[in-house]
């Protein structure tokens, strides 16, 4: 027995460490770039500015009105669309509250999506595969000559 819990709490630690979240519909980034959608398609940054939106579900349901109608998960979609309810999409990366950060200025600097995220346009299911610490962030900032003060990032709210 206690065999079995320690694999099952090392899988819970793997899953943790490598940044797996289950997502309440499987979605493939890589199918969807691939029709032609980018980032700020479906990812809104509103002000003021430092996290990105999810989509909302009548935007998905604008292809999905008339494709893979049949999928149980698109019907889930759906669902959740007509009721106006927000599905419960899991963040893959999260920015701790003692950070301060915009997507819209490092945006508006030239920082791609890929800088920060990893490959994702070439991802069927999306996991924290790119390290956000403060060792990396600083190295980043050194390297585009970027601020680099303790301000720059952890500014009084």
């Amino acid at each position: 027995m206690a065999r079995v819990l320690g694999c099952v709490c090392w899988l819970l630690l793997v899953a943790a460490v490598r940044g797996e979240q289950q997502q309440p519909v499987p979605y493939s980034h890589k199918l969807h770039v691939g029709l032609g959608l980018t980032c700020a398609t479906c990812h809104k940054n509103p002000d003021p500015g430092g996290a990105m939106g999810f989509p909302a579900e009548s935007l998905c349901m604008s292809c999905h009105r008339t494709t893979k109608v049949e999928s149980p998960h698109i019907q889930k979609l759906a669902a959740a669309a007509g009721e106006k309810k927000r599905m419960e999409w899991v963040r893959v990366y999260q920015i701790r509250d003692f950070v301060y950060f915009s997507h819209r200025r490092h945006l508006k600097a030239g920082v791609t999506c890929e800088t920060c995220h990893g490959p994702v346009k070439e991802r069927e299911v999306i996991s924290a595969e790119v390290v956000h610490n403060m060792q990396s962030c600083m190295a980043c900032h050194k390297a585009m000559n970027a601020r680099n003060e303790c301000d720059a990032c952890h500014e009084e709210k």
